[in-house]
């Protein structure tokens, strides 16, 4: 482990009512903890260390009985828990801190958590990227209140100044006694706990404001119209909920904080338990998306008194910017460098004529969810007709084209869908469609629907490929080979004839199938 640095810390001040109170500081703490971590624990006997300690593990752990026995005299003791493997330390009785080496604690500080209990034992061991905390004296008028000091060095300083952000904010919504643990991240900032207070069950939104940077003057997320904040997702929640969907109930938001506090809809998905599609799931989403395009939908809603949210429209410039991702973070991770400028020019121009007609505003107006998906789909079996199926994510909604949805359904980024189902998902949408509106144009739908697979394809082959060159989360690269078959079969379609040729010439499938190597 490398030596401690010196930089100035992040410094957070709080005081334990009891031990409680100390149980719900490490399930907080355990809920912002990931592989990597360091965490000392200062204080003298009887202070409060080893209570914090269990309370973390067991958090992490997901299991409120695990025994977490005191490692003072076997020094480490190691635990698998769940999302995270943990080395448990204690330096009590360590004379020496060369001791440490035999230890196997790096092993832990690459891929773990460790978390040691009287690190002075040995200081400058435990790396830059470290949370200290110092449990102190108990208040003298109440001697069961302990002060207690947080510093956040290195990757903990942003996240210990988040953490006491979410926590009052969470006080402030009458949250802050319910227990906390971790649920998920997702590949944009936002973060996600469940809550828990004897029986009743909450999910915690933790999204704070904040712009991707892109890479040009304006950042990517405006020009796409993503999500900057949380009012966007408060607002099409409630707004899908009064239409008659299920979205989850907003129980509590910090619109300024970037907290909501919303309804659990479990964890039953629309995948079996080995990852595969289940068709009558799938079936019940298409009958979600036919019901919603039937509808006049508004261009703006109300968030609460005097706070609007406009939907933005899914225009020529956000297809664009997004497509632009494979050329400027795929193309070159395939290639070893940039295309020629020819290439480009020529593919963006291929574009500019097949997005044209689907931004026309009279043609193309329903709500656009843009993440229509597996992982955004529950499974609520004790509702009936279209309100089985929870939708997760909403918060990027706009004003577009209803085939997007569809193909961002059928064509699962994530999952293997066969060539009989999604066609059979994909029909049984458009025979909804047609019962309902005999105007519906099939022709003109399937066109709009192969080109936005298309683009859609296209740009979360740039997404993944930025999420692994830029965030380092290379596990992304393992779908390419899937979302690169269902570009071809998009590519198939002779309206987008030209744009197969000039894939065929720049980035054949063989080609981009070696991202996932």
């Amino acid at each position: 482990m490398s030596e401690t640095s010196n930089t100035t810390p992040l410094a957070l001040e709080i005081s334990l009512a009891d031990e409680m109170a100390t149980s719900l500081l490490a399930e907080g703490i355990g809920a912002n903890a990931r592989a990597g971590d360091v965490i000392l624990l200062f204080g003298e006997l009887g202070a409060g260390k080893t209570a914090f300690a269990r309370a973390l593990i067991r958090s992490v752990a997901g299991a409120p009985d695990t025994e977490v026995p005191s490692p003072t005299f076997t020094l480490v003791q190691a635990y698998d828990a769940g999302r995270l493997r943990i080395a448990h330390v204690d330096l009590y009785r360590v004379a020496d801190p060369a001791e440490l080496d035999e230890l196997g604690l790096d092993d832990y500080a690459a891929d773990g958590l460790v978390l040691v209990e009287w690190p002075e034992r040995a200081p400058d061991r435990f790396g830059s990227d470290r949370l200290e905390i110092r449990f102190g004296d108990v208040e003298p008028d109440r001697p069961l209140r302990r002060k207690v000091r947080l510093e956040g060095f290195g990757g903990w300083q942003a996240r210990l100044s988040r953490y006491a952000e979410v926590h009052e904010a969470l006080q402030r919504l009458s949250y802050g006694t319910w227990h906390r643990q971790f649920l998920q991240g997702d590949a944009s900032s936002r973060r996600y706990e469940r809550l828990s207070d004897d029986g009743h069950k909450a999910i915690l939104m933790d999204s704070p404001a904040m712009p991707d940077p892109g890479t040009g003057s304006t950042p990517y997320s405006r020009i796409a119209h993503l999500a900057e904040s949380v009012t966007p997702f408060v607002a099409v929640a409630r707004a899908l909920k009064n239409y008659g969907f299920s979205a989850p109930e907003i129980y509590a938001a910090d619109l300024d904080a970037g907290v909501v506090v919303l309804e659990d809809l479990g964890h039953r998905g629309i995948l079996d338990g080995d990852g595969r599609p289940i068709q009558d799931r799938y079936n019940v989403a298409a009958d979600i998306l036919a019901a919603m395009h039937c509808m006049d939908l508004p261009d703006t809603i109300e968030v609460e008194p005097g706070i609007v949210h406009e939907l933005r429209r899914y225009d020529q410039e956000a297809f664009l910017v997004e497509i632009s991702l494979l050329i400027d973070w795929f193309a070159p991770l395939v290639t070893g460098g940039p295309l020629p400028e020819a290439a480009v020019a020529e593919f963006r121009g291929l574009w500019d004529d097949l997005l044209y007609d689907l931004t026309d505003p009279i043609q193309h107006r329903t709500w656009v969810m843009r993440d229509y998906h597996s992982p955004n789909l529950m499974w609520l079996p004790d509702r009936e007709g279209i309100e089985r199926i929870g939708i997760l994510d909403m918060q990027d909604a706009v004003i577009g084209p209803a085939a997007y949805d569809v193909a961002s359904l059928v064509f699962d980024a994530r999952v293997d869908i066969t060539d009989q189902m999604w066609r059979e998902v994909y029909a049984r949408y458009v025979a909804e469609r047609m019962i309902s509106d005999p105007t519906f144009d099939v022709e003109a739908f399937d066109r709009d629907f192969a080109v936005l697979s298309a683009q859609r394809n296209t740009k979360i082959l740039g997404i993944f490929a930025r999420l692994h060159q830029r965030d380092g989360k290379s596990g992304y690269l393992a779908h390419i080979p899937r979302i690169s078959d269902y570009l071809d079969i998009a590519l198939s379609h002779s309206v987008l004839s030209g744009l197969k040729l000039w894939y065929d010439t720049h980035l054949p499938p063989d080609l981009r199938k070696k991202a996932a190597v």
